[in-house]
């Protein structure tokens, strides 16, 4: 489902000459139907790059980065964008939303993008805010107005809306408490159980032994590394 090929990227400092900084090369990886793997690394080895390589956020130097068939890194920004509504899903640490639309209609978007019923599209977002304990009374506000932790839920429940064949996750369980913690673990487990593919980064070594299948240190694609 998720495949990378001999993947390289660099970063052009323009302010600063021009210069070329490279970040990753040769990575390569494979994530199969049901499976989670998780980034690993120290802070800089290049976890995120890895991530937003896949997401389509960064462009590859070189390297094919194919999820579901498409490879991302040559793709035009119309195919990225049908993949990201049917395809990849990402959970970031970072909820990022139109203001002032509801909290219960952030968390069904994906949903109703996808054409589904809106009753049904409300019914499964609030089925998730309800066991990522958002109070009900939040649910008709902006969650622009809400705490780090329940934006933070909030932005799982929208990852989890859609049963994404492909999923990236970006610290999902950090400053969790364990009773929010335990539901995120569940939820993961439950989309392996449906087939998606799932690449993670999780600091929290006690959810990494929890939800994945194994462990792939990022540190042997740094061109540093290699030197």
């Amino acid at each position: 489902m998720i495949e990378l090929i001999d993947v390289s990227k660099s970063f052009t400092l323009h302010n600063q000459g021009g210069a070329v900084i490279p970040v990753m090369a040769g990575a390569s990886l494979q994530v199969g139907a049901g499976e989670c793997v998780a980034l690993t690394g120290a802070s800089g080895a290049g976890k995120s790059t890895l991530m937003r390589v896949i997401y389509g956020n960064y462009l590859a130097a070189s390297g094919q980065v194919r999820v579901g068939g498409l490879d991302v890194a040559r793709a035009q920004p119309r195919e990225i964008l049908q993949l990201r509504r049917e395809i990849l899903g990402y959970v970031s640490q970072f909820l990022r939303v139109v203001p002032r639309v509801p909290t219960l209609e952030v968390v069904a978007e994906p949903l109703l993008v996808q054409g589904c019923e809106r009753q049904t599209a409300l019914d499964k977002a609030a089925g998730l805010l309800q066991r990522l304990n958002i109070p009900e009374p939040l649910w008709r506000l902006s969650p622009t107005t809400f705490s780090g932790g329940e934006q933070q839920r909030v932005n799982i429940a929208r990852g989890f809306a859609h049963d994404y064949p492909a999923l990236l996750l970006d610290e999902p369980t950090a400053s969790l408490d364990a009773r929010n913690r335990e539901t995120v673990l569940s939820l993961i487990q439950e989309a392996k159980a449906r087939g998606a593919a799932i690449i993670g980064i999780f600091h929290d070594q006690e959810a990494r032994d929890r939800v994945c299948n194994r462990v792939v240190d990022v540190t042997q694609f740094s061109p540093r590394a290699a030197a």
